[in-house]
């Protein structure tokens, strides 16, 4: 038992509950603000001008500034959680295959999909291993960004 499991809410899926081919629409999306970008670069000292100047932006081919797309790939992650790991995670392994097909700009609405690509058990047999491939998209159903989550999952009969 995970020490303080017996309170927390099991929201997420055990290893056991994941298909593979199946698609997770997750439910959550979020409007990305000018701030939610401003934060982010702040705290991983990211300064890259064409996320963070306006005039610099201006002269590139996108004419504005772009989200960082770290941030876009964190809160993809985030969005997936409730459905996929909240609670029944024992760590998250990898995140491969990261692409960024379009930018994402302040005020772009995104959501996220997760289609179950792979599992196995450990050789312990105690725990599984589930890779998901993470699409996000915008408002306009146009792909943003996509990877490859690969976690460590926990199987029901063995966290309660």
């Amino acid at each position: 038992m995970i020490a303080g499991a017996e309170t927390w809410p099991m929201a997420g899926r055990y290893y056991e509950e994941f298909e593979v081919g199946e698609t997770i629409a997750h439910e959550r999306r979020r409007t990305v603000s000018e701030a939610d970008n401003q934060r982010f670069c702040d705290m991983t000292m990211n300064q890259q001008p064409l996320h963070l100047d306006s005039e610099f932006a201006a002269d590139t081919q996108f004419d504005r500034r772009l989200v960082n797309g770290l941030y876009t790939m964190s809160l993809a992650v985030g969005i997936s959680i409730p459905e996929t790991t909240d609670g029944t995670i024992v760590a998250n392994l990898s995140y491969d295959d990261v692409e960024h097909p379009r930018p994402v700009f302040h005020g772009d609405t995104l959501h996220v999909q997760s289609t179950v690509t792979d599992k196995r058990e450990t050789s312990d047999g105690e725990r599984g291993v589930v890779t998901m491939a993470v699409e996000v998209f915008n408002q306009d159903d146009e792909l943003v960004c996509s990877f490859t989550r690969t976690v460590l999952s926990l199987k029901r009969e063995h966290a309660e």
